[in-house]
């Protein structure tokens, strides 16, 4: 069986979260997983494997009468229409372990 990278999926992840505890709580989860770029808003590269962990741990910290977590996925085509004015447009991160 052929390995190969594992394709990811570039999500923009925001929260509307109003008890400072949660909040804090899902920011630092969400911190894990991509780059913050705004207040309320995250940008993401995730597998599905990825996905899925970040919406269990979120899962575990949300109260759903509450909180909100919205999850926006973009295809690549989007992804490249993307415009920035301010800071560098999205792009995914490599990390080389050597």
């Amino acid at each position: 069986m052929k390995r190969g990278r594992t394709k990811r999926a570039f999500y923009v992840i925001a929260y509307d979260i109003s008890n400072d505890r949660r909040r804090t709580k899902v920011h630092k989860t969400l911190c894990g997983f991509g780059e913050w770029t705004q207040y309320s808003l995250f940008e993401c590269y995730l597998s599905k494997k990825e996905l899925l962990v970040l919406r269990d741990k979120l899962d575990k910290l949300l109260n759903p009468e509450e909180d909100c977590v919205r999850f926006y996925p973009l295809c690549s085509t989007c992804v490249a229409k993307v415009e920035t004015v301010g800071s560098e447009k999205p792009a995914e991160k490599h990390v080389f372990i050597v």
